[in-house]
Formats: structure tokens, sequence, C-alpha cells
């Protein structure tokens, strides 16, 4: 397969694409642009919105139903038949049409494409209209050459995937189509190199209250920040055990494979006068295995230890509960936004396998490229699986039973950055090896 012979209108394509400003809630105008394209190549189109009160009943999202965002935020696919459909698989290829907000940094206007030395930048180059365009493609360049398969390829574009994964946990839950789902493989921005395992987060909002005073006589008054100067040496403690005690194979070249940032903090309410509430925001990353549950409440255990407790002296070990200042409440945990449960497949599965049968086949293997990914791959062939310290939409899908792996290009690096820039050569690499590895999952290569 020559996807060379594309490439003037995979470029125009993506450029069009990258010009639509799909901030949350803004995703329409591009969903029904790509419907149109779609439909122009001959798929059979799918759409479907979200139910708020179906994803309020989903672990992940706020219980509230007015807390999640799905007012007018169309996900549209599109689906081509080969041979007899239903005597074959079917085989899903995910993409996200939202982009994060874009902040300053920018050279120019985010969402007016530029190319230059065979790179594209714009917001959602890299995260992740270059692989949905790349899914667009492949589909494409099989139906050209698929006289001898049975099966189904799906290409999505789901909304909101940075709020939660609301088009794919409505599709995982309710299933938009009249068939059933063999694989999946979302096209993030993995540095060609396939992703089996996904970390999770755990969202939560930490606070603090002490006792407000006038600036002139801050004796008077208790200030939240030393209270929270312990806070963030615990949390650092807390991560750095975590980092010890809890191993995965796929994480060991990671410096810290389940991070916690401290994202948000606000504190005080005037110049003049004690800081007496403090409210912070925090990610906690979940390992593959865990639940955001289990370290939920690990962490809660953890801060509630810096609590003076009835009958703890003063004869206390340094960074203790003796140190925790009088008159300070907290910290209060509560969980806010979304959560990420962390997901992992079989590096056997069939559709892994397919993948990796594709990257040789049309030898994306170069060991020497840049894995694009914050690990050390020295000595591994590219078509090893790797793990990734971010979550993504692969997870509602794991979840509902549907073997699912990452793959596509640019890197991580690269996302929600200013400038954000892909190569070029990678999104049609990408392409090509969608096709192939859709060709071998359809075909009897699948089955071996």
């Amino acid at each position: 397969m020559d996807v060379k012979s594309w490439d003037d209108e995979l470029r125009s394509f993506v450029t069009e694409c990258c010009s639509f400003e799909t901030t949350a809630g803004n995703e329409r105008p591009a969903q029904e642009w790509l419907q149109g394209e779609f439909e122009k190549a001959g798929f059979e189109t799918y759409t479907w919105e979200a139910d708020a009160e179906t994803l309020a009943a989903h672990p992940s999202f706020p219980d509230d139903p007015a807390e999640i965002d799905v007012a007018d935020r169309q996900s549209v696919a599109g689906v081509l038949e080969f041979g007899d459909p239903d005597a074959g698989r079917t085989l899903v290829l995910n993409g996200h049409i939202d982009v994060v907000p874009t902040g300053a940094g920018w050279a120019g206007d985010p969402f007016e494409p530029r190319w230059a030395d065979g790179r594209l930048t714009a917001r959602g180059a890299v995260d992740m209209k270059s692989g949905l365009a790349a899914c667009v493609f492949a589909a494409r360049q099989l139906a050209e050459t698929a006289d001898d398969l049975d099966g189904r390829l799906v290409v999505e574009s789901v909304a909101g995937e940075e709020d939660g994964g609301i088009g794919a946990a409505m599709a995982a839950l309710e299933n938009p189509y009249p068939f059933e789902r063999d694989a999946a493989i979302v096209a993030e921005p993995t540095g060609l190199r396939p992703v089996t395992a996904v970390e999770g987060s755990l969202m939560v909002r930490l606070g603090l209250e002490g006792r407000s005073a006038h600036a002139a006589t801050r004796w008077r008054g208790e200030s939240v920040l030393p209270a929270f100067d312990l806070v963030r040496r615990e949390l650092r403690a807390f991560e750095a055990e975590r980092s010890e005690t809890v191993t995965h194979p796929l994480y060991e070249e990671f410096p810290i494979p389940w991070p916690i940032c401290i994202g948000r903090v606000e504190a005080g309410r005037w110049a003049s006068s004690v800081a007496d509430t403090l409210t912070a925001e925090i990610r906690v990353g979940v390992a593959p295995g865990e639940t955001v549950t289990e370290v939920e409440r690990s962490l809660r255990e953890r801060l509630e230890s810096l609590r003076p407790r009835s009958g703890s002296g003063s004869d206390s070990e340094p960074g203790t509960v003796s140190e925790w200042p009088a008159g300070i409440e907290g910290p209060a945990l509560e969980r806010f936004s979304v959560q990420f449960e962390p997901a992992e497949i079989d590096a056997d599965e069939p559709v892994v396998r397919s993948l990796q049968a594709g990257m040789s086949a049309v030898g994306a293997t170069d060991t020497d490229r840049d894995a694009n990914m914050d690990t050390d791959a020295d000595g591994d062939t590219r078509t090893e699986p790797l793990g990734a310290t971010y979550g993504a939409d692969s997870r509602h899908y794991v979840a509902a039973g549907i073997p699912t792996v990452l793959f596509g290009p640019g890197s991580i690096e690269q996302a929600h950055f200013p400038e954000e820039t892909i190569e070029w050569t990678e999104v049609l690499e990408a392409t090509e090896v969608l096709a192939e590895t859709a060709r071998r999952y359809l075909g009897t290569e699948g089955t071996l």
C-alpha cells in the first residue's frame, strides 16, 4: 500500500480539520464537516450524543448530571463493510476531535495551521487530529484493496475526550451501532509505538481552614500555609514510596511512574490578612491493576496521619503529627472533575499482534528513532508494547470488554503545548501502519 499517493489529500484534510476551534462544547461544526467527508468517501455514518444522567451513574464522572457538559457535543463515525461483514471481525479506529484551550506562547493563530520544513503546527496537530486523519485515510486505503476481506472497519471521531471521554464513554456504555465491536485502536500520539497500558488518575480537591487576623497582628491568626507545607512534603513522600512499592513491568523506565501533581492552589483572601483558607487541586497517578478508590483510600489515610490525635505528645519524631499547627482544620479531601481508571490489555491480544505485524510489514520498526515517550527504549524493538503515564479513551472500551491498544503519530511531549507541532512523515507512516493492521486483523493473519 502506497500512502504517498494520498499525501496531498491527507494534508488538505488535516489542515481543514485543524482550522476548526474544537474546544469543549464547540465540536459540532467540525463533526458535521467530518460526517460530510465520510459520506463523500462512501462510509455509512452514525452519530450520537452523550446522556448526562447515564454518565453520572458512571464512577468516572461527577454524580451530578448538571456538572457534565454534554449539550451539542456530537460524536460521529463512518463504517466500511467488507465481503460478508457478519462473518468477520469489526475493528474500531478511534480519535477525538476536541482540543484543549490554546493559552499563550503561540507565534500565530493556533487555528490557522502552518506548514514548514515537513512539519505541521496547529492546536490539535498532535492531540489528535493528525491521528484521527490517519484513521480516516487508513480506512479509505484499505477499501481500495479489500476484495478478500470480511468484516467491518469503524472510524470514530468522539467529542469530549479532554473532559473525561464523554463520547467514548457513551459509546462504550450504549453501543451506537447495530453490530458488536471486537477490538479498537486509539490513535493518540504514541510516537508510533504500541501502548497497551494507560495510567489512571485520581482528582481530588484539598481544603484547609485556619483563623484570619490583621497583618499588623498576624501572630493572632493561624495561617494555613505552614500546614500546606506539611501536606506538600507528605505528598512528595507518598509519591516516592509508591514509586518504589507499586511496580509494573511497562513502567520501570519512568523516573516517576505514578506522578502526583498539585496543579492549582488558592489561599487567603487579602494581602493584609492572615491566610485562613486554602484550596488545592491535586492529580494522583493510579497504576494499572489498582483502582481509583484504592488509591484515594491510601491518600486519605496518609494525609489524616498529619493531624494531631488524642494522646500524641511533643516527643513525636520530626515530620509527624506534632508539627501540625494548632487551630488548623483539615486536610479535607473531596473528589472533583473526572476520575480516570487505569486500563491494560494483554500483549497477546489479536489486535496487538496484528498491529505489531502491520508495523513490521511497512518497516515501522526503526530502533534508532526516539520513542516520543518519557522512557528509555534502548534495546527494544519498536513493536514491543509500552505503558503510558496518561489516561486515554481506551479505558472505556477496555471496561466494556473491547480490547484496545493505543498507536499514533506525534509526541505526547507536544500535546497541550504552545506551537504544537508534528512531523508529517510520522502521519504518513501511521496511516500506512493502520491500514496494514486493519487488513491483517480482518483477514486470516489476525487469527494466527
